[in-house]
């Protein structure tokens, strides 16, 4: 399947779609090979030495998707500051404050360009599945269970000889292990008796929902 190709992508805001032509078969298959000819001509434009890095634009697009996945998984943008190890996969400056947390058991990046929606040569939107648990409010210090497998399109642009996320701005996605052990941490550090028992309350509802 070859979805983006029949959708006014650029004419639409993100999460929006309109169906205005249909291909044929036969260009879709073209068109499923089209990233792996731009890497072919990345490789021929790039200086040598520059494709040790993740994100180069003659490596896999996805693995640049992983790679934040994964980061983002580990809980890197939970704190202020620690999400600049994002910054070399991300096109966007800032991240914003964020009242929420999805809470993830695990995710699977669909890394087969068949399962991609391909733009161009150098742009493709490739889905991961995220196995939700359910979502933790910060201003509350409370979770809200809420299990759903969660699909999220992420769209990836070569730019300056490298692959950069474009979007999607959402919440951190963080494992639950992960938002586990933060909770606790903040327990240790909490002297308001009152927040110390909303945030025990936290740990516990959590650990159910694993």
């Amino acid at each position: 399947m070859c979805r983006a190709l029949d959708r006014s992508f650029f004419a639409t805001p993100p999460g929006v779609w309109y169906n205005h032509v249909t291909l044929n078969a036969g260009l879709c298959r073209v068109m499923r090979h089209v990233l792996t000819t731009s890497l072919l001509i990345g490789l021929l434009l790039m200086p040598s030495g520059g494709g040790a890095l993740t994100g180069d634009i003659t490596h896999d697009p996805a693995d640049v998707v992983k790679k934040y996945a994964k980061l983002d998984f580990k809980g890197v943008r939970l704190e202020a500051g620690s999400g600049e190890v994002l910054h070399p996969y991300i096109a966007w400056t800032e991240d914003p404050v964020w009242g929420t947390v999805v809470v993830v058991d695990s995710y699977e990046v669909l890394d087969r360009t068949k399962d991609w929606d391909i733009i161009s040569m150098m742009e493709a939107v490739i889905p991961v599945d995220y196995r939700v648990l359910g979502t933790m409010y910060w201003a509350t210090a409370s979770f809200l269970p809420e299990p759903r497998v969660e699909r999220v399109r992420f769209r990836v642009k070569g730019r300056s000889h490298r692959w950069r996320l474009l979007e999607p701005h959402m919440p951190p996605h963080v494992g639950v292990k992960r938002m586990i052990n933060f909770v606790r941490h903040a327990i240790l550090q909490e002297t308001d008796p009152s927040r110390l028992e909303k945030l025990t309350e936290l740990r516990d509802d959590l650990r159910k929902a694993k």
